[in-house]
């Protein structure tokens, strides 16, 4: 057989070689070094046969391939390890059932099916026989049977391998992976010995997970673990566990008494408590004023809706699996809980004829909107079941949505500057056309999918381009913002629309006196207010610029006889449009630092008999780290001004 290299030189080898082959026939110290190789462009170990005329690059540790293989090969060294564990207990290792084992992100699973519960406890031990199996340095074994032959050795024994083989198409090859005596059914691709994994891994926790997924079939156990290449990166990550911890923010919100869940109330319905609320007005009313200098015009629309208005838009049934049912009436109406704003808007544009003079016509709403997610999807403000987009849909000539287009991504920007999200990336979604999903004409698609790339273009945008990522109508471009943790959130997004004008049927009068149809851009920069918010929480971690803090001063008197004069500095700051409170406790100076501090107060100014002599405040800043006396009518007017500007610090 013959095989071609990157730099294109073609090799001789006997049939059925492998990439270890390969490396051999080139170098002896690329066969020493070798871990895998990419086979026309699909990650390949040394151990699979090559197919006629393939390209074959050879990978070495450098390569940053190397990393899926030795987090693959560390599923099967753990599930190993729990094999020797559960027989260090006393159990036949045939009494730990396996489940499947893949990479993921930053490292590996394994769902176990075990004779006894694995606690986090546990996960110590198993990391020592991990170690040590890599220290064996035991060399894996790739071999294939035919069907029967391997649904024989599970049969009555695993019944979780069983299903996969059977599973598995007719035809398709059915490979094993071996190490000194542990055999695991896998694709691959995996390190030619366990002695090529770096010792830099770690257990993270044990969680439950039904088999495939299926609430109706066995729970089994759960291992995750993280693996690096090197100890500086396991380090880093471990680091960004502990700070994601502390920054979560379900803690952030008790502790600082921003929101509650309460189960009586329902599962993913917010509540959001008196310091919370602040917070969300502020953004509210950030995004309203911004909304307003851009001419936008604001509207409110009901929280339910006639199911017709659904199934116009295409909404019902497109997501009904993400709906709540239908509300039946006894005279056969239908009513949904109002899972898009985007129905109501068009209604609103539809309510008396309208001529290109009126476009384009922005019409704004923070829409309350309702969205059936399981119950184990919900998680803190980040999935719930009822929340607030800061939506908006604008009307326009088609000639008019590349400007209109150009001014949203103006404004979406805006708010990433503001609160300090510089650091993102843009993806425009387009429909896949092997998909039957999408509504519309081809044509149109085209034109949208077109302008929003011109869009982003002129306005010097990096972006990439992910196809089958569009929303059922019309393509989109989403913003993916990295958080300090560089953990990646999806935040606004920019629709163009050509279809919903169709399917309500809505036109203008144009300059001609013929009628035309509109072209509809929707638009959320927030996305929702809730998943917003729980992201700015933790990357933030609950410390807000000036503008957002829920409580923006507090003024703590030293004793007794300077409550008078903190509650002057008080008044003062009030006047001025500041968030304040006196901490009168009769606790000690410290304790009631320390709990503002605890608190992630902005500001703390203490007052005591010199501050009231001199009409001083004695300012110990959060974020600037500034810890100095200054007079009062200057701090309020600096406060007052990072407040109107909406400073960062």
């Amino acid at each position: 057989m013959k095989i071609r290299l990157p730099d294109g030189k073609e090799l001789e080898l006997p049939e059925g070689s492998t990439a270890r082959d390969v490396a051999a026939k080139i170098s002896r110290s690329l066969a020493k070094e070798a871990v895998g190789a990419i086979v026309d462009g699909e990650l390949y170990d040394l151990f699979k046969p090559l197919p006629e005329g393939a390209t074959v690059q050879i990978l070495t540790r450098k390569d940053p391939e190397y990393q899926q293989l030795f987090r693959h090969t560390l599923a099967h060294v753990m599930a190993q390890a729990v094999k020797e564990f559960f027989a260090k207990k006393g159990y036949d290792p045939e009494e730990v059932k396996l489940g499947i084992g893949p990479v993921i992100e930053n490292g590996f699973y394994y769902d176990i099916d075990a004779p006894e519960p694995i606690s986090d406890a546990d996960l110590p031990e198993i990391e020592k026989l991990m170690h040590r199996i890599i220290k064996r340095n035991l060399p894996l074994r790739r071999y294939v049977l035919e069907r029967e032959e391997a649904l024989a050795r599970y049969r009555g024994k695993d019944p979780y391998k069983t299903e996969l083989i059977e599973d598995l198409p007719e035809g398709e090859e059915i490979s094993f992976y071996e190490q000194e005596g542990f055999t695991d059914l896998c694709r691959g691709p995996h390190v030619p010995s366990t002695g090529k994994i770096p010792p830099h891994f770690k257990l993270t926790h044990v969680a439950g997970a039904y088999w495939r997924g299926d609430e109706s079939r066995p729970m089994l156990q759960r291992i995750y673990g993280v693996a690096f290449r090197t100890k500086e990166e396991l380090e880093h990550y471990l680091w960004q566990l502990e700070e994601a911890k502390k920054r979560d923010h379900r803690r952030l919100g008790r502790q600082l008494e921003l929101f509650h869940i309460d189960p009586m109330v329902g599962k993913g319905l917010v509540l959001w408590l008196p310091k919370g609320n602040v917070l969300r007005e502020e953004l509210v009313a950030f995004m309203r004023d911004e909304q307003i200098k851009r001419g936008y015009q604001l509207v409110t629309t009901p929280h339910i809706g006639s199911l017709e208005l659904y199934k116009t838009s295409g909404h019902y049934p497109y997501y009904a699996e993400s709906q709540f049912p239908p509300m039946e009436l006894e005279d056969g109406e239908a009513y949904l809980l109002k899972p898009m704003n985007c129905p109501h808007h068009v209604r609103i544009y539809a309510m008396r004829p309208r001529s290109y003079r009126e476009l384009p016509l922005r019409l704004a709403e923070f829409g309350t909107v309702y969205r059936f997610e399981q119950s184990g999807e919900l998680h803190g403000l980040t999935r719930v079941r009822g929340f607030t987009q800061d939506d908006a849909h604008i009307f326009c000539t088609p000639e008019q949505v590349k400007e209109e287009f150009l001014g949203v991504l103006d404004l979406t920007l805006k708010v990433f500057r503001t609160l300090g999200l510089s650091d993102f990336r843009a993806r425009i979604g387009v429909r896949d056309p092997g998909s039957d999903k999408y509504v519309g004409d081809a044509e149109h698609w085209a034109v949208a999918e077109r302008q929003i790339q011109e869009a982003c273009d002129e306005a010097g945008l990096d972006y990439t381009i992910e196809e089958g990522d569009a929303a059922f109508y019309g393509p989109k471009l989403d913003f993916v913002v990295k958080d300090v943790l560089s953990r990646e959130w999806q935040l606004g997004t920019i629709q163009v629309d050509y279809n919903l004008p169709e399917r309500f049927d809505i036109g203008y009068k144009g300059a001609d006196g013929e009628e035309h149809r509109p072209v509809m851009i929707h638009r959320a920069p927030f996305g929702s207010l809730e998943r917003f918010i729980g992201i700015l929480i933790e990357h933030f971690a609950g410390e807000f610029p000036l503008w957002l803090a829920p409580v923006q001063v507090v003024v703590v008197p030293i004793t007794d006889r300077h409550h008078d004069y903190a509650r002057k500095v008080r008044a003062e700051l009030e006047a001025a449009g500041l968030r304040v409170e006196v901490d009168d406790r009769p606790e000690r100076m410290n304790a009631k630092i320390r709990d503002a501090e605890t608190q992630k107060v902005p500001v703390i100014l203490v007052v005591g008999d010199k501050e009231t002599e001199e009409g001083t405040v004695a300012v110990r800043d959060r974020r600037t780290g500034e810890r100095t006396t200054r007079a009062l009518s200057e701090v309020v007017r600096d406060l007052a001004e990072r407040v109107r500007t909406r400073a960062r610090e």
